[in-house]
């Protein structure tokens, strides 16, 4: 009889259908007993279509059968627990404000915050009244994107007055500090300038309002998620499967509190040429559309690398609001559309 060391190296040769990764670097192996009888398996596979789970086992079985001297083998496949209520928070609404979507991701480097910043401007070329919030404390960068030249004002009852650019309205740590100063706080100062940022701000009368979420899935996330009454979340990946393995830790997190997932975004999906007009999947491809398909959330789209975009972020002059007929814009406002039509779908 094999030993549970020997099965679990044997699983290891076993791929997730359509990646290149195993299942146990996927976390579905939860344990291996191994008895006179025979060897069971315990899998806690992630949200996925029935029918892949039903070809894992199959291999599982053939595999382990294949090992010689195991005169059965059981695989067992635990339900996922049901989604957990944010422990006793009561999650608020904020004044005035109609639906609030976060943008997440659950990794940095794959231009989430861009993406939310043109996410925010094509809600708004759809004629909605659109503010941002930029969660992100330790590394804002929303302003930039959209200028800090301006100063923030408070109001007699000490509530902020965000700053009104491109037609939406924005708040950021980056408009309170000095560009070469460093944060330096821990969690608690963190989630108390994110409850003041969400619930003390003049936000006005919004139809919808954005939240750039930090990467990870920290205390800042969750206080968001748990306090703010979120319509949904958007997750932004890029093609290469370490980011895709981050995704669905985002997916997890906002499952974990009962926060809809709205769909995947996947950034940096390519890049075309623009002499040959050769197309260069440079991190890979598809990726985020077959694992929306496979966890069963809708899949919004796919931006490409544009060097127009990244130029629009450093000038404080977005694509999607300085050139709303750039291939880029356009899919932005694809994007939005579908965004949009989820919320009132689920409402």
């Amino acid at each position: 009889m094999p030993t549970p060391n020997e099965i679990l190296t044997e699983l290891k040769k076993i791929k997730y259908p359509g990646f290149t990764r195993d299942i146990v670097s996927f976390g579905m192996i939860k344990d291996i007993e191994v008895a006179h009888h025979g060897v069971k398996i315990i899998l806690n596979p992630p949200a996925a279509k029935p029918e892949l789970i039903v070809q894992i086992v199959d291999n599982i079985k053939q595999a382990v059968t294949a090992m010689g001297g195991v005169p059965a083998v059981e695989v067992t496949v635990e339900k996922a627990p049901p989604p957990r209520a944010a422990a006793g928070l009561q999650r608020r609404s904020i004044p005035g404000v109609k639906t609030i979507v976060a943008v997440a991701s659950g990794k940095g480097g794959v231009g989430k915050s861009t993406v939310a910043v043109n996410l925010a401007l094509a809600i708004s070329s759809l004629g909605r009244r659109v503010g941002l919030m930029d969660a992100d404390v330790y590394g804002p960068s929303v302003a930039m994107m959209l200028g800090a030249d301006q100063e923030i004002r408070v109001t007699a009852e000490k509530r902020i007055v965000p700053l009104d650019r491109f037609g939406i309205r924005y708040v950021s740590m980056a408009l309170f500090i000095n560009e070469d100063t460093a944060v330096i706080w821990r969690g608690p100062m963190v989630t108390k300038l994110e409850s003041e940022f969400l619930f003390n701000v003049e936000w006005g009368e919004l139809d919808c309002l954005v939240l750039d979420l930090p990467p990870g899935t920290g205390d800042a996330q969750l206080t968001i998620t748990q306090r703010a009454a979120l319509d949904g979340g958007v997750i932004v990946t890029t093609p290469q499967e370490l980011a895709l393995v981050d995704v669905r830790r985002g997916m997890a997190m906002f499952s974990e509190v009962n926060v809809p997932v709205l769909g995947v975004i996947e950034n940096m999906s390519y890049y075309e040429c623009g002499k040959c007009g050769h197309r260069h999947d440079i991190f890979n491809h598809g990726g985020g559309a077959k694992l929306a398909d496979e966890l069963g959330v809708p899949f919004l789209g796919e931006i490409p690398i544009f060097r127009e975009l990244r130029e629009g972020g450093d000038r404080a002059a977005p694509l999607a609001s300085t050139n709303p007929d750039h291939p880029a814009s356009i899919r932005f406002r694809q994007i939005a559309t579908q965004v949009l039509a989820q919320i009132e779908h689920r409402n």
